[in-house]
């Protein structure tokens, strides 16, 4: 029999690697004669690099590059970040940059995008002829201001500052941004399709992860907005703008082209490929629920395997949907962490568990 395990992360506990070779391993403990096969996913959050160099292979550049936090703030002013060089292309991560876990999830809207401008120029500097920005998981909502200036754009106000200083913005010079990319084709990675601002845009509809309580992510939305008819009203309304807090609004100014996360890596592993020749796919996260259904990975990996006629299951920390709701988004089968094991083993030993949750699924599905 042959297993295809494609998991997305474990938000906090496991990356999408580790996830898959924990699969694997308690898969192979009951049937030791299946071929498992390892597909390790993102939808452009953390761990889009990981994947993509398990899968692609590729040189991998280590650089370090400005925070979230600005000069003077609490928190390290430079993070360490990798870049995936393979062939042409370049491959970067913006929650290394800018990421949720580097913000503690407090004060986005003072917090900068300026390291993930310094990853893009990185790749230029590197040879790059395209440059793949993994959006999602970030913990700023500067509307990609910051990613702007590190690459030379100037206005009448901090662009470097987070979105809270682009209160009355009214010009903002792109040119020498624009200068820096030119020749390079640009590429958002997303997972999810929100416009820049309004009542689905990136203050109001995923603030307070970032920290915004609702009078800050009004304020925050009006300055969005403000930067937008300074720049180009028409671009902040494209799906996918206000991604990573506006990243991708940003990466759309400079001339680039948004893409589904996941389907911008299922392609680059094989995704369809392998579940042609699977006999059962295998995902995970770490919380299925709802959510799940909106450009994420588990969703994604169930409609390939429907398309190749494959039974699809969920391995996850939490499953917070009914079997109905579980078969309306393609999944044949859904196993949690914590309910065969308990909370605190769950997060205590997640590997572990998962392993032994693997082990359970495949006495089910193993032939």
């Amino acid at each position: 029999m042959r297993v295809l395990v494609a998991p997305d992360k474990f938000a906090g506990t496991l990356t999408a690697v580790e996830a898959a070779e924990a699969i694997a391993v308690g898969w192979h403990r009951h049937a030791p004669q299946d071929e498992v096969v390892l597909a390790p996913m993102s939808d452009g959050g953390p761990g889009f690099v990981d994947v993509l160099h398990a899968s692609l292979g590729g040189d991998l550049l280590a650089v370090s590059v400005a925070g979230p936090a600005r000069a003077g703030d609490t928190g390290d002013t430079q993070v360490p970040a990798t870049l995936l060089l393979v062939g042409g292309t370049a491959y970067v991560e913006s929650a290394q940059a800018c990421g949720i876990h580097l913000t503690g999830g407090r004060h986005g809207e003072r917090h900068t995008t300026a390291g993930v401008g310094a990853l893009v120029k990185e790749a230029v500097a590197a040879g790059a002829q395209r440059v793949v920005v993994g959006l999602g998981g970030s913990g700023t909502v500067d509307g990609g201001a910051g990613l702007l200036a590190a690459l030379g754009a100037r206005a009448d106000v901090p662009l470097d500052a987070g979105g809270a200083m682009l209160r009355g913005v009214r010009t903002v010079d792109l040119r020498p941004a624009r200068a820096v990319v030119t020749g390079v084709d640009l590429v958002a990675a997303t997972d999810v399709d929100s416009p820049l601002a309004g009542l689905f845009g990136a203050a109001k509809t995923f603030g307070a992860q970032k920290g915004l309580d609702e009078g800050a992510q009004i304020v925050v939305d009006g300055y969005l907005q403000e930067l937008a008819l300074a720049t180009d009203r028409r671009l902040a309304l494209e799906p996918g703008a206000g991604a990573a807090g506006g990243l991708g609004f940003a990466l759309l100014l400079l001339g680039g082209a948004r893409v589904p996360g996941f389907a911008l890596v299922a392609d680059a592993v094989g995704l369809a490929e392998h579940a042609r020749h699977a006999d059962i796919v295998i995902t995970g996260e770490g919380s299925f629920d709802f959510s799940s259904r909106t450009g994420k990975v588990p969703a994604g990996v169930a409609a390939v395997a429907a398309e190749a006629l494959r039974p699809c299951v969920v391995l996850a920390g939490e499953v917070l949907v009914g079997a109905r709701e579980m078969r309306a988004l393609g999944m044949d089968g859904a196993y949690s962490l914590v309910d065969a094991f308990g909370r605190e083993r769950a997060f205590a030993d997640p590997a572990g568990a998962l392993s032994d949750l693997a082990a359970r699924v495949a006495r089910t599905w193993s032939a």
